[in-house]
């Protein structure tokens, strides 16, 4: 039921939504892999994975 509540009190709020957080598995020279977490605009998301 409280999950409810604080479901309808952010329905006016978009400032948050606006970013995504995004994760990717990079190599590295060793041959382990670390990971590149980033807060990018939802429309630059696809462009963060193409790279």
């Amino acid at each position: 039921m409280a999950k409810k509540t604080v479901a309808t009190l952010q329905t006016g709020k978009t400032d948050g939504r606006s970013y995504s957080k995004v994760i990717r598995m990079v190599k590295g020279e060793k041959g382990t892999y670390t990971f590149d977490e980033r807060m990018v605009p939802n429309e630059a998301v696809d462009s963060f994975f193409k790279n």
